[in-house]
């Protein structure tokens, strides 16, 4: 069969039409991941090109569909100052939440079933958000005494098995207590401190955009 070359000129500016309408539907819809804590993850004393949005983005920058950070993480901030913001942080429809609250009640020794409640509260609107939670738990020092330090680090992974959440065991892993990892106040990740707690959250981030499928 002969087919003109009006014809087949037509018929490849149709698919050129039709590819750039798709990617353009990809590109308008990246799935939108929330950075959801305090200081740790919202880059105390870094560069915004330093912070862990900024890291994440770079490891992720390849990926197809492509993936918007949001860094909804506020220093100082409490679970309970997370649960006040909550709602309005859902304004922005995130298919994914990294959850990390906590630290800022330990350092204050508040009583853990008080950020118990607050953290299970947020876990529920983000579950009514029909969001995916990678909930990445902290742990506390021993100086805290025993007793506060297994009730406190029993929260993250007994919410984890309750709601079934993707569970990341410790924010800080590799990086907590070592110095060349941290700030001059020895809390806080540096830019290096940052890049390791990047690489420790990419496979939970991979197994929480597998539940998007």
């Amino acid at each position: 069969m002969i087919i003109s070359k009006k014809h087949a000129f037509k018929s490849l500016f149709m698919g050129l039409i039709m590819t750039l309408l798709f990617t353009n539907v990809y590109a308008q819809d990246p799935i939108k991941i929330m950075l959801y804590g305090d200081s740790l993850m919202a880059g105390y004393g870094l560069s915004q090109t330093e912070n862990l949005t900024s890291e994440l983005t770079r490891s992720f920058k390849n990926n197809e569909p492509p993936i918007q950070f949001i860094n909804a993480s506020i220093s100082g901030n409490t679970s309970k100052n997370g649960l006040s913001r909550v709602d309005w942080s859902l304004g922005d429809k995130p298919s994914i939440v990294i959850l990390c609250l906590g630290a800022n009640d330990m350092l204050r020794g508040l009583d853990p079933s008080l950020t118990r409640n607050n953290l299970e509260q947020i876990i529920n609107k983000f579950v009514e958000n029909k969001s995916v939670i990678v909930l990445a738990g902290m742990k506390s020092p021993e100086s805290m005494g025993a007793k506060y330090q297994l009730e406190f680090d029993s929260i993250y992974p007994e919410l984890s098995k309750k709601y079934s959440l993707i569970m990341m065991p410790f924010l800080l892993e590799g990086v907590a207590l070592e110095k060349d990892m941290l700030l001059a106040d020895y809390k806080h990740p540096n830019a290096k401190g940052i890049k390791v707690m990047a690489s420790n959250l990419k496979p939970y981030i991979l197994e929480a955009i597998k539940k998007l499928d």
